[in-house]
């Protein structure tokens, strides 16, 4: 049974771990600082423009908004699945098909995504300069839709470096490389997976929930 390859540089399998999580821990952190940052960018536009940006938010679709928010969620169940499915020994081809759903859903709130993009250009709804709706034609709702698409583009670029790597964890389930006693790397890869999921969950009601 595959136990890990320890690399060069640490002593032993714990300590090459530890470093690992010490990394993934340090690299959600700076992820936290970043989103904080757009967040309060938000906060602050909202304060100026609340009544406008309440009108602009009437404007995205809740429905898409919510689906995608359950697809997510429904994913994040997935990975953790998946995740106990490696540490109990389960055959691979289970673990394999939780991985694969899980890459299945995150393609279709991608596609969601997009769909909801082409929506919002048809009435206008463009991020900047390119803004043209003549339905609010105001400076604020010009600015929540430039935050719209700069904080959900950005959401959407960590979904699918959270593919990329899901499906990395589909090889290394089909070569054998993750066992009960060596599960790192899927650890680590649910854990970015689940911050991108929780990232939505505070971005659904900004754009989704505050039509009231």
């Amino acid at each position: 049974m595959f136990t890990g390859t320890v690399q060069e540089q640490f002593q032993d399998l714990e300590q090459q771990t530890h470093a690992a999580e010490l990394g993934m821990w340090a690299f959600m952190a700076s992820e936290v600082l970043f989103f904080s940052g757009l967040f309060g960018l938000f906060a602050a536009y909202r304060f100026e423009y609340g009544e406008i940006f309440r009108q602009a938010a009437a404007h995205t679709d809740l429905g898409l908004g919510t689906a995608n928010t359950f697809i997510l969620l429904t994913s994040s169940l997935l990975v953790v699945l998946s995740v106990h499915g490696v540490a109990r020994g389960w055959p691979a081809a289970r673990v394999i098909w939780l991985l694969s759903l899980t890459i299945g859903l995150g393609v279709l709130f991608l596609a969601l995504k997009l769909l909801e993009y082409v929506h919002h250009f048809r009435e206008g709804f463009y991020p900047g300069a390119y803004y043209s709706s003549v339905e609010l034609p105001e400076r604020g709702a010009r600015v929540f839709f430039t935050l719209y698409y700069a904080m959900t583009g950005i959401h959407a670029i960590h979904v699918t470096v959270g593919l990329v790597l899901m499906a990395w964890m589909i090889v290394l389930v089909r070569r054998g490389r993750l066992s009960p006693e060596y599960r790192t790397p899927l650890e680590l890869s649910g854990i970015y997976w689940h911050f991108v999921d929780i990232v939505w969950v505070f971005l659904w009601p900004l754009f989704y929930l505050m039509r009231a």
